[in-house]
């Protein structure tokens, strides 16, 4: 098979949830551990981190990443989704893994892996532990795909657990409350290993302490612990000025990057404590060049201007939060947003969120979780958001496009994966 061949046998084989939704997801580790003991065990071949949250663990992984490749450290990144390449899910110094790579793996072990019926994410999580381990990675970041104690990533035993946030997604997997989802996400915490709380509320602190109490593992709560003493956005990114580092310029644009740089700086100085060698050149060479040291891409990304454009892969409630209000400081004529969500999310509580006085071009991803544009328009004209309807994200941008001036702003968001046909259309 060819390299596309391949991944289309993948998508085919074991339904990403990313396309599916819930029929793609299966709850346990059995098929993990049978997988991962098939295979050689190579999860134990590398040091790692792993990293879960509602939100923020995207940024959180690749920036850790990023400060440990400036460190001289050879890493493995594991993230999910990707936005346009299969392959961006598996990073070794922010190399994808090579096209033969997942054309021999899937060639080599697809007798054993059919019979076992895998989900998409069981089977992509013991491709990357795999090629790590052939790669030789000093540490691998892992982030959590969905949950955590139940999230195949957690047969893994890390130097550090990082968990960033807590708000409801996902609520019918991991519980209606926000303790119920923070007990899901402490699943990750192990026995005496060092754990970084980004943010909590007073009902999942409790249930993170409890949790760190019961595995005697130490914790941190960054915002606690605020090492970031201020925060000044910037055209491309953001200035921190830090007492320990001094000031960092952050790549990443978002006002949320600013509770993530902290949570971010807060496992750093565990790392260092653990025997890291992360030297300060290192951590601002990292958070200044994450893009292109990792390849990260839809967070708060500017693709143009006149108009200014940028979009962003938030996609619930905790991030759109920020993005709204980002989009309220930001100097425009009109205010003009590209926007599709995916059936599953709380969409009528988005929708109460989202700016009124905004011209809408309502459109919908090329998955079949994405909701039509079509009903995404009634939806939002309950909530007094006004505009019209395209078939395709990249007709919905040149609308829009064409219907701005100079001095307007476009947003393009509501779903990672709006922002993935998005970027795949520019590529």
């Amino acid at each position: 098979m060819t390299y596309d061949e391949t991944v289309n046998y993948l998508f085919n084989c074991a339904p990403p949830f990313q396309q599916v939704g819930g029929a793609a997801y299966k709850e346990g580790l059995d098929n993990s551990h049978i997988l991962d003991n098939h295979l050689g065990n190579p999860h134990r071949k590398f040091r790692t981190i792993h990293i879960a949250g509602t939100n923020g663990k995207g940024s959180c992984s690749h920036t850790i990443a990023s400060i440990l490749q400036a460190s001289g450290y050879k890493v493995g990144l594991y993230t999910s989704p990707h936005l346009i390449d299969f392959r961006e899910r598996i990073r070794v110094n922010g190399e994808p893994a090579s096209k033969e790579f997942v054309i021999d793996f899937v060639k080599r072990e697809k007798a054993f892996f059919e019979p076992l019926q895998p989900s998409f994410f069981e089977l992509t999580t013991a491709m990357a532990f795999s090629y790590f381990a052939q790669e030789q990675v000093d540490v691998a970041v892992v982030e959590v795909g969905l949950g955590g104690r139940l999230d195949c990533t957690n047969i893994i035993s890390p130097d550090l657990c990082i968990i960033t946030n807590i708000s409801p997604d996902h609520t019918q997997f991991l519980g209606n409350t926000l303790a119920e989802i923070a007990a899901e996400k402490a699943g990750i915490i192990k026995p005496c290993t060092p754990v970084i709380i980004g943010e909590t509320t007073p009902e999942t602190k409790k249930v993170f302490l409890e949790k760190a109490k019961s595995e005697n593992s130490p914790i941190i709560f960054a915002e606690e612990n605020n090492l970031v003493l201020d925060a000044t956005p910037q055209k491309n990114g953001y200035s921190y000025k830090t007492e320990q580092f001094g000031t960092l310029h952050g790549e990443l644009g978002g006002d949320y990057q600013v509770k993530n740089t902290n949570t971010i700086l807060n496992a750093i100085l565990m790392l260092i404590n653990s025997g890291y060698n992360i030297a300060e050149e290192s951590i601002h060479k990292g958070f200044s060049n994450i893009c292109s040291s990792t390849g990260l891409m839809g967070r708060w990304q500017t693709l143009g201007e006149n108009p200014r454009t940028v979009c962003d892969a938030g996609h619930n409630i905790g991030g759109i939060k920020y993005i709204v209000g980002q989009l309220k400081r930001e100097s425009h004529h009109t205010l003009r947003i590209v926007f599709g969500m995916v059936g599953d999310k709380d969409i009528e509580t988005v929708l109460k969120m989202m700016p009124k006085e905004a011209t809408y071009y309502f459109t919908q991803a090329s998955i079949k979780r994405a909701l039509p544009a079509t009903e995404m328009k009634q939806k939002a004209a309950r909530h007094g958001l006004q505009g019209e309807c395209y078939p395709t994200v990249a007709e919905a941008l040149e609308a829009a496009q064409k219907e701005s001036s100079p001095e307007d702003f476009i947003f393009i968001g509501g779903s990672c994966f709006v922002v993935a046909d998005l970027l795949s259309s520019i590529k």
